[in-house]
């Protein structure tokens, strides 16, 4: 923690390792990302006094992984990204087919952390993955980063 500053909770939950109930955001880039995950991964009708927060990802799940489809998931996150989280840009957003990506090799390490992935997956899950990068356009300076998630 920068001079004990946090801006959030970060999502998805986990506990936190320095005392606090959950783990807490540090930076305001930290922040912002967790923000655009919730946002993504909420159901549009859920929350009670904002009805519209949120995508209808989780309805294009069993639909089927082609062109139509893939743009019709696009201008979903556009839209409500726009809507709900104006200090980010989306630069691009690229959807391809799970199983036409590279296969999985089991136990990934990757900035000392460990990733554990099963092999063979690609050929097992009918799944879309959906990578977004974004510029945050906050203030004076701006950041890059990116998120990719699986419906």
């Amino acid at each position: 923690m920068a001079n004990g500053t946090t801006y959030g909770i970060n999502f998805p939950f986990r506990d936190s390792f320095t005392g606090n109930f959950l783990d807490l955001s540090d930076t305001k880039d930290e922040e912002i990302r967790s923000n655009l995950i919730h946002l993504l991964l909420t159901r549009k009708g859920t929350r009670y006094f904002l009805p519209d927060f949120g995508t209808r990802l989780y309805e294009y799940i069993f639909e089927p992984l082609d062109g139509p489809t893939f743009s019709d998931v696009e201008a979903e996150i556009r839209q409500s990204v726009e809507k709900y989280i104006p200090g980010i840009k989306i630069t691009s957003i690229k959807i391809v087919d799970a199983s036409m990506d590279e296969e999985n090799l089991g136990t990934v390490v990757t900035d000392g952390k460990k990733e554990f992935r099963v092999t063979g997956i690609s050929e097992k899950e009918h799944t879309a993955k959906v990578k977004i990068d974004y510029l945050i356009t906050d203030g004076a300076f701006e950041s890059s980063d990116f998120i990719i998630i699986n419906i």
